[in-house]
């Protein structure tokens, strides 16, 4: 079964917040939040990230990629190119790409010993 580009070129992720603590090994126990991105379409995908606070200007953009037919997962508390992410600061997450992708959002929460996890599709902006 062959599949064209599925998803939105647009997607808004409004309730984020990078758990400022964690316990267990770097880096696979550090609290985060991240996004899964999947591209099944033909072409490599161009993303530009903006961070939205509460109390402050808009932060970006960051860029990322993913390879076409492809899955690629970023940490938040990676991306430092403006400038790294705050911790434990709210904020919202808006990507825009120039071609169809899937979006999934994630948060683990390690700060209190235990491995909390959530995980939602992102809005999709249309």
């Amino acid at each position: 079964m062959k599949h064209s580009s599925i998803g939105h070129k647009i997607w808004a992720l409004p309730g984020c917040c990078i758990p400022a603590e964690s316990t267990g090994e770097e880096p696979a126990h550090t609290s985060r939040d991240e996004i899964s991105i999947l591209n099944t379409g033909e072409s490599v995908a161009a993303i530009e990230i903006s961070i939205y606070y509460t109390d402050r200007e808009p932060v970006g953009p960051y860029r990322i990629t993913v390879d076409a037919k492809r899955i690629r997962t970023i940490r938040f508390n990676d991306l430092i190119d403006p400038e790294a992410i705050l911790l434990a600061k709210e904020f919202a997450a808006l990507l825009q790409s120039d071609r169809p992708v899937v979006v999934q959002f994630s948060r683990l929460d390690t700060a209190h010993g235990g491995r909390d996890h959530s995980t939602t599709i992102a809005f999709p902006v249309t």
